[in-house]
């Protein structure tokens, strides 16, 4: 499993590849692109790019676009979780991540490689409206995760370090992720 995560966001991560060819080797790139008109176009610049960078990509809940891309398998939100059984069927060599937020979520979870636990401390984009977890919050919920959980929301250098001892198997992020790696 990568390491660190990051989850591209149309609105705040306008040319995601840029990133992308800066990450570590290892790394992995989530490609959310909310239904953007020019997401085929993206997609193919991430894959090319993350190829480059040796980098894995998953794609958020298109799987369809993730086979055109030749991704390297899917990120599911929370209310499509229940898709990874026929995924993981259908695509025994993809990578399957999935989000969760809720005790019941990750109990509920099956058939993912890993999950991405959100958000642990406050955040902006879609998760400025949920609660942060805190690091206990997220520790509880990585401790009932039948598979590695992932760490998102809030994440900066300077608190990092407190998830140390908290069941991440690594960090998920956006906007820090995007300005550690800026060119």
């Amino acid at each position: 499993m990568p390491p660190l995560l990051f989850f591209t966001d149309p609105a705040r991560t306008p040319r995601p590849w840029e990133t992308a060819a800066r990450l570590p080797a290892g790394a992995g790139v989530v490609f959310r692109h909310f239904g953007a008109a020019d997401r085929l176009e993206t997609g193919r610049r991430l894959r090319e790019a993350t190829h480059r960078a040796a980098v894995r990509l998953l794609v958020g809940l298109d799987a369809d676009l993730a086979e055109q891309i030749e991704a390297d398998g899917v990120h599911l939100p929370e209310r499509a979780l229940s898709a990874a059984w026929s995924l993981s069927g259908r695509r025994p060599d993809w990578l399957l991540t999935g989000a969760a937020h809720s005790p019941a979520a990750v109990r509920g979870a099956r058939d993912l490689h890993a999950l991405v636990l959100s958000p642990v401390f406050p955040a902006g984009g879609a998760s400025s409206v949920k609660a942060p977890l805190g690091v206990e919050g997220f520790s509880a919920l990585a401790a009932l995760a039948l598979c590695p959980v992932y760490a998102l929301g809030g994440i900066t250098a300077l608190n990092a370090p407190l998830l140390a001892a908290s069941g991440a198997s690594g960090l998920a992020g956006v906007e820090a992720i995007q300005t550690a790696f800026a060119g």
